[in-house]
């Protein structure tokens, strides 16, 4: 919990309950969406008696257009925009997000106020029939030469690309469990998906092999949760920075401020991944490619927690300078 802040002092909301949080309606996100509201409610008990919280159900562009890359009909913020829409319109109080799928500017009006304690935010390899063993060691050897891999995702197929040019890359979209079904149907060799996402439904067991986050670099945000209210609801807002992992907020500050000093369009495969050392220090390893594996570029820099958005700047600035223009076009 921040500091200065306890659930005791919580602020009485009255008659603005129940309080309506907005989701999409896919597994994961009613997993992390009722997840969120036990744990405001465990803490709050004034709120889970009065039984204060509604769950609105929101279908977003992104949830609805399948067949094509999320880069080529507008980008991740397509998961955001209709629960955007519907904060600032009050339809909704709050809104639960996986920290990637929100841009990193929000919109006038709407604040990220809460980010909550990070899943594991490694990618995994889930593998269909015709793959060898999986070998932690060298983990694309079980991939035969060729192999269609299922992606919707440039940073992740940049990267596999990068160090397996033999294989093929194929859209895959849609929740969880279609993603397994057309793997296990034989029409993908393998898959890439964020293990936060299989460990949160109960499917950790398909996750053949687990990569290394500086081999594959994650996206920015992957495996946090985060909480997005109207700036001017200034009670909401208290009431969510005292549930406020402050880990989760040092990491995500470091990976969106890198992620915004690049100003990639969602063409650009990017990776941002931060970590606390031991000795309290922020690590963060940065990267940028081509969609195609043919020029990648990861560098990492270390500094202080507090300046967490200025080392993300740095190294976002860095990684810009020394790429070609037309990565960022």
């Amino acid at each position: 919990m921040s500091a200065g802040h306890s659930m005791s002092d919580v602020p009485r909301h009255g008659s603005a309950l129940p309080l309506r949080v907005g989701t999409r309606g896919s597994p994961l996100a009613l997993w992390q969406t009722r997840h969120f509201l036990a744990i405001i409610s465990d803490l709050c008990p004034v709120l889970r008696e009065a039984q204060a919280f509604e769950e609105h159900v929101i279908a977003t562009s992104g949830d609805r257009i399948l067949d094509r890359r999320l880069a080529d009909i507008g980008g991740k913020g397509l998961f955001a925009k209709e629960i955007h829409e519907a904060l600032l319109d009050r339809r909704i109080d709050f809104a639960v997000h996986s920290l990637k799928d929100l841009e990193t500017e929000m919109p006038p009006g709407i604040v990220l106020a809460c980010t909550m304690k990070r899943e594991d935010a490694r990618d995994a390899i889930v593998l269909g029939e015709g793959c060898g063993a999986p070998d932690a060691a060298d983990p694309y050897a079980c991939l035969p030469a060729g192999a269609l891999i299922g992606t919707a995702s440039v940073r992740r197929q940049s990267q596999i690309l990068f160090a397996r040019p033999d294989l093929r890359c194929g859209v895959i979209r849609g929740n969880v469990q279609t993603r397994l079904g057309r793997v296990r149907s034989g029409e993908f060799t393998a898959s890439l998906l964020a293990l936060a996402g299989l460990k949160r439904l109960g499917l950790a067991e398909e996750a053949a092999i687990v990569l290394d986050p500086e081999a594959m670099v994650p996206a920015a945000g992957q495996g946090i949760v985060g909480i997005t209210v109207r700036e001017s609801n200034e009670e909401l807002c208290e009431l969510l920075s005292a549930i406020e992992d402050r880990e989760a907020a040092a990491v995500s500050r470091a990976e969106r401020a890198f992620l915004g000093a690049l100003d990639g369009s969602c063409r650009t495969p990017i990776g941002g991944h931060a970590r606390l050392l031991p000795d309290g220090q922020l690590h963060l390893t940065g990267l940028v490619a081509r969609p195609d594996g043919s020029f990648l570029l990861k560098r990492a820099l270390t500094g202080p927690v507090k300046q967490a958005r200025e080392l993300g700047a740095e190294l976002g600035r860095s990684l810009r300078a020394d790429s070609p223009s037309d990565l960022f076009a």
